[in-house]
């Protein structure tokens, strides 16, 4: 366990009392129905990695944070005394995994209350709660126990959704999602080879290995924009489960004629990493579409980076008379909006922004694309509907009900549900990678044509 030597006056960086600051703010933030992204997006460059880490980790124990802080006092303070209450319990109740010492935390969190005028007031207050936990830490975290959202650190509703959905292995789902993501990288296989760019690793002092056909998995994190090969294009970031998508749309897809190329589709394709995985695998007229233009703006660079070319469209998916030529597509990857329930553990601020309602008007979203890109599909051609979701109204139920209403859509095999797995943790939970990935849904649907029906 570190101890706070950024607090310590001469010190360099800023002072843990001032990240404490800003994280709760961040915190308060993402309870008010912002995304961490945005909540951070105004943080100066110097505050911004430690203010990052704090927050991320008070956002995976929030659940046991809030219990503890309902223990303490009969009701909540007011929103910025509770954001910077929390977050310090948050960062401290867990010994082990606490970034500072629990004492220092609490010093630097009291320090940060009297130092700006929104908690000034609650200052005395937050110090008598966090001095009473530490004192009372044992029988505290014994009387929260009980509590799933306390225990699990996820809403009580998400935790009745796996119990649903995952009866054998809702548990190490959650587990799972506690953790912080390791930083995976795709090898763009029109560039160099994985051996190749483990052997430049190695080189360059950084550990790594091997976990998919394109994908290496990295020791520990590192800005990605110092990684040797990123500038040239050699390496993007991508979770090893995400790299599934273009070689399964690939796979089963005929030939192209002489002389003719795939004409291929990647519906909601920002930021553009599977876009480009698709074009590192195959010669291919790629149509990228997405709704957002700052989006699409992102798919531009990341294949100007890589030397990849697409059309790029800022159009709606769903609303194909306003954008199609009216040329169907071999393939279509169906990269669809969801509640991101399986890659809660990069974005843990997910499972405390999404509600109950948004499954089911979710899945009428994903009902909607589905049945706007099934005409856009030349018979024969294949469809992969992919959500990075575990709950199975958004994967399984979603596509059993349009296959059934469907007579020409027929199921090709597929993974189903890739439930996140951790590094070390295979037996945790069932896989379809050797190792650490987040969670997905994966299903491809070919089109029936007289040459493919089903015998």
């Amino acid at each position: 366990m570190s101890a706070d030597i950024s607090s310590r006056p001469g010190s360099a960086g800023p002072p843990l009392w001032r990240q404490l600051q800003v994280a709760a703010q961040a915190v308060q933030a993402v309870r008010q129905g912002a995304s961490t992204t945005t909540a951070l997006a105004d943080i100066a460059g110097e505050l911004r990695p430690g203010v990052q880490s704090l927050v991320f980790h008070a956002l995976r124990q929030l659940g046991r944070a809030e219990a503890l802080r309902a223990r303490l006092a009969k009701r909540p303070p007011p929103p910025p005394a509770d954001a910077l209450l929390c977050t310090a319990l948050a960062l401290c109740w867990n010994e082990a995994l606490a970034p500072y010492e629990p004492f220092t935390l609490v010093n630097q969190a009291v320090e940060a209350a009297k130092r700006q005028r929104a908690t000034l007031p609650q200052a005395a207050f937050i110090n008598a709660c966090l001095r009473r936990f530490l004192r009372e830490r044992q029988e505290l975290l014994a009387a929260t126990d009980a509590d799933p959202v306390a225990r699990w650190n996820h809403p009580a509703w998400w935790i009745r959704q796996l119990q649903k959905d995952h009866p054998e292995h809702w548990a190490a789902i959650l587990e799972a999602n506690n953790d912080s993501a390791p930083l995976v990288l795709r090898v763009n296989a029109r560039k160099a080879g994985v051996p190749q760019v483990l052997k430049m690793f190695t080189e360059a002092g950084i550990a790594a290995h091997r976990i998919g056909e394109h994908a290496i998995r990295l020791d520990r994190a590192r800005p990605v924009p110092q990684l040797p090969g990123f500038a040239e294009g050699l390496v993007s970031v991508q979770d090893a489960g995400a790299q599934l998508a273009a070689p399964l749309l690939l796979q089963h897809l005929d030939a192209p004629a002489p002389g003719q190329r795939w004409r291929i589709l990647d519906a909601c394709a920002a930021p553009g990493g599977k876009t480009a995985h698709l074009l590192e695998l195959c010669e291919a007229d790629l149509t990228a579409l997405d709704v957002d233009p700052a989006r699409c703006e992102r798919i531009h660079q990341n294949l100007q980076r890589l030397d990849l070319q697409a059309g790029v469209l800022t159009a709606d998916a769903a609303a194909p008379e306003r954008w199609w030529d009216g040329q169907l597509f071999d393939a279509i990857l169906l990269d669809a909006p969801c509640t991101a329930s399986g890659i809660v553990r990069r974005h843990p601020d997910v499972r405390w922004l999404r509600r109950p309602g948004d499954l089911a008007q979710l899945a009428t979203v994903q009902e909607r694309l589905l049945t706007s890109m099934w005409p856009l599909l030349r018979p024969g051609g294949v469809l992969l509907y992919c959500t990075c979701s575990v709950f199975r109204i958004e994967g399984e139920q979603r596509v059993s009900a349009f296959v059934a209403h469907n007579t020409e859509a027929f199921l090709l095999p597929g993974p189903g549900h890739l439930l996140p797995t951790r590094a070390g943790k295979a037996a945790a939970v069932p896989e379809n990678l050797p190792s650490d990935h987040d969670g997905y849904f994966y299903a491809r649907i070919r089109k029936q044509s007289m040459a493919h029906a089903p015998q």
